[in-house]
């Protein structure tokens, strides 16, 4: 798996580090890992990225300097919160068109983080978690969430996706993998349908043959 980065550089060679990006030659699709440990990297973010890899469509990796616990703004977080997300890393994210997030089995905890990145996150994104989570946990706290009615979001980036059933740091099924890359698919086609009408997006992987173009 090619996320990775040369220390004190941001980018190329070396294992994958914290604060670390590994970009695509022509950034489409960003997933990010909220930190390097296993339950992340190298399962299930390696293998989600190399599958959407497979089917031609081209992925970059960001793997987040403070991804790990609670953002200062959700319950609990004030004494414990160390969650955020740089400048820096919100405009390398701002550079792709579609984002994936890589969250937990905790919504009460994951919700709020996802707020945090979406902040200032100008494009689309999809949460990839574990735990079951209705659209509705996340515009309750204000999350700007696609055809969910609201008037007060403040999140600058919406949420167009959850992909449920992800476990960390255990392979992820073909089946999930499969679901991943036609949600990529697409949400890409609804909001660059002049882009994605020049692509020759195709399912080459052996965990993805059976995907049809949306």
């Amino acid at each position: 798996m090619d996320c990775r980065e040369t220390p004190g550089f941001g980018i190329g060679g070396g294992l994958a580090q914290k604060g670390t990006l590994s970009e695509a030659e022509n950034p489409e699709i960003v997933v990010v890992a909220m930190s390097p440990i296993a339950r992340h990297v190298t399962k299930p973010v390696c293998e989600i990225t190399y599958g959407i890899r497979e089917a031609g469509i081209q992925t970059s990796v960001l793997v987040l300097e403070a991804g790990m616990g609670l953002p200062r703004d959700a319950p609990g977080g004030a004494s414990m919160g160390i969650c955020g997300i740089t400048p820096k890393e919100v405009a390398q994210i701002n550079r792709h068109k579609l984002v994936l997030l890589h969250l937990g089995n905790i919504p009460s905890h994951f919700i709020y983080k996802t707020r945090t990145f979406l902040k200032n996150v100008t494009i689309p994104a999809i949460v990839i978690c574990q735990a079951p989570v209705e659209f509705k946990q996340f515009a309750d706290i204000k999350i700007r969430v696609r055809d969910f009615p609201q008037d007060d979001a403040v999140t600058k980036g919406e949420l167009v996706d959850v992909v449920t059933g992800v476990i960390r740091g255990e392979t992820v099924p073909a089946v999930k993998l499969e679901e991943i890359i036609r949600k990529v698919k697409y949400w890409y086609s609804v909001y660059y349908p002049a882009d994605y009408a020049t692509r020759r997006w195709d399912a080459v992987g052996r965990a993805c043959r059976r995907v049809e173009v949306c």
